[in-house]
């Protein structure tokens, strides 16, 4: 088993939003890899930073990246940081992934510098947006197969993109 396509981006993408639609559209399931964290660990993304540090979450989110990439086979979205892990961006390499780009000033508008997001709180949640995008775009883009800018496109347009994408592709 493998998943049809798999969704990276920062936060704020709409890596959720758009996978579930496109899931639908493609007739198969949808799996969000940060939701299995939760699940994993039993207590929210933001509870495992502050009570077991940032280390910690990227070792279970490397693993639960891992077995979703074999366990499901349809769409997958993948928490923003989890191209960080060298690991992770190895075994991308063997799937369709979509990278769901966005610039900083919707990002920063969509997530509403959420302190849901724990790498986004802080003194200055631009700043960090801003170094969070510059960090992590070569990674995104190492991996992609195919990229999808999604400012100012509502997520059935972007949708229709990466489809056309897919296809123009095989």
């Amino acid at each position: 088993m493998s998943p049809r396509a798999v969704v990276v981006g920062p936060p704020g993408a709409g890596k959720t939003t758009v996978g579930e639609l496109l899931a639908e559209r493609l007739g198969v399931p949808f799996r969000d890899v940060d939701a299995d964290i939760v699940e994993l660990a039993g207590k929210s993304i933001s509870d495992i930073f502050t009570d077991d540090g940032e280390a910690e979450f990227r070792r279970i989110e490397c693993d639960a990246v891992a077995h979703a990439l074999v366990e499901h086979e349809g769409v997958l979205a993948l928490g923003g940081g989890a191209v960080m892990a060298e690991v992770t961006r190895k075994l991308l390499a063997e799937h369709t992934v979509v990278f769901l780009n966005v610039g900083m000033a919707e990002g920063v508008r969509r997530t509403g510098l959420s302190t849901a997001r724990p790498l986004l709180a802080g003194v200055s949640p631009r700043a960090t947006f801003k170094a969070l995008l510059d960090e992590r775009l070569p990674l995104y883009r190492e991996v992609a197969t195919v990229e999808i800018t999604t400012d100012k496109h509502e997520p059935a347009g972007i949708v229709d993109q990466i489809l056309a994408a897919l296809t123009e592709g095989k």
